[in-house]
């Protein structure tokens, strides 16, 4: 790995250049950014794969939704169709994407669309008759052609963007000076017991720049499964447990669950995976070969909305972002912008 690495590794600097001048361009206005008079709230990251952005999205819609029209903003990945789309009860995995059709079966009183051109988006959204009050872009820290008025940045507390390299060797979209454009720096999927003094040593290594803040978020997991049928996780020990994720980094599931003393077997799948009928013929046979009355499929959120018409006895986990120790003062930042922003032009 190391060998394939240092092979690869003038790409890496080729593409930190590209994106290094594009950003340049952005940064000097050679590049047009475009500023809406709708409040947007940017949540995104520097490198590829899961950091917990769909649980922030969900955190920031909690805190909002009571007192605003909120409208979440996302490309739809992997989705089978183009073009600008609100979700309504036609909507589908293939239409929208697995994350928007999540987002639009959870919450009833907000807007969920699609589209790549996030600039035609919120333009659309702002003609409607009824438009937001607020506009939450789902991964779209490095979509420059939006002026985003709220940039909220994403790293894993176990792979920091401090310390990782540009693609290919690395995961990172773009370099990570980029971290200046953020308003408010995340670290997410901490420990739980994450100390004051941790805290402060990571704050220190991220360097964060004058009047930008940094958070750790941790992952609540739903004591109670949902699906096929309503199952406590202590209820779970008398099971067999066959455990499904598509997800980038199915660690910290897989660690809670051995922390419950659930006995699994994990098929494990490419983020944001296209389940094919054999992928479904393998997990409902894997289901029927275990011995157990008690069986079940459990898999995440996100997996559950693509396959939960097509696998037995399936379950799934929801999960949310708790902010450690200074939720009022994060609360509070994204409130006072909103209000602040709220009918300025």
């Amino acid at each position: 790995m190391k060998f394939l690495r240092k092979i690869v590794y003038p790409f890496a600097i080729l593409y930190g250049v590209i994106i290094s001048i594009r950003n340049f361009l952005y940064d000097k206005n050679f590049l047009k950014s475009t500023k809406f008079k709708t409040p947007t709230l940017v949540v995104g990251n520097l490198s590829v794969g899961g950091t917990g952005k769909t649980p922030q999205i969900e955190y920031l819609i909690r805190l909002l939704q009571n007192d605003y029209k909120i409208a979440v903003l996302s490309r739809g990945y992997k989705r089978k169709s183009t073009g600008f789309i609100i979700a309504d009860k036609n909507a589908s995995v293939a239409l929208i994407g697995d994350e928007p059709f999540q987002y639009y079966k959870k919450f009833k009183n907000i807007l969920v669309c699609v589209d790549a051109d996030r600039t035609n988006a919120i333009q659309q959204l702002e003609k409607l008759k009824n438009p937001p009050d607020i506009i939450l872009l789902d991964d779209a820290f490095q979509h420059r052609r939006v002026l985003g008025g709220f940039n909220i940045l994403l790293t894993d507390f176990n792979n920091l963007y401090v310390n990782d390299t540009m693609l290919p060797t690395g995961n990172l979209r773009e370099h990570k000076s980029g971290a200046k454009r953020a308003h408010v720096i995340i670290v997410t999927k901490c420990p739980k017991a994450l100390t004051e003094t941790e805290q402060f040593a990571i704050t220190e290594k991220l360097k964060p720049i004058k009047n930008q803040t940094v958070f750790f978020t941790a992952i609540d997991y739903n004591t109670t499964l949902k699906g096929a049928s309503s199952i406590c996780l202590d209820e779970m020990r008398d099971f067999e447990v066959l455990l499904v994720t598509g997800i980038a980094n199915p660690a910290p599931l897989t660690t809670f669950l051995e922390e419950k003393n659930i006995n699994f077997e994990h098929l494990k799948y490419p983020d944001h995976y296209s389940f094919k009928s054999k992928d479904i013929q393998q997990i409902n046979e894997k289901l029927g070969s275990f011995r157990s009355k008690n069986k079940l499929v459990l898999t995440t959120e996100k997996d559950y909305v693509r396959i939960f018409d097509k696998v037995k006895k399936l379950h799934y986990i929801s999960i949310k972002s708790t902010v450690i120790n200074h939720k009022n003062d994060f609360d509070e930042k994204i409130k006072n912008y909103v209000e602040q922003s709220s009918g300025n032009s």
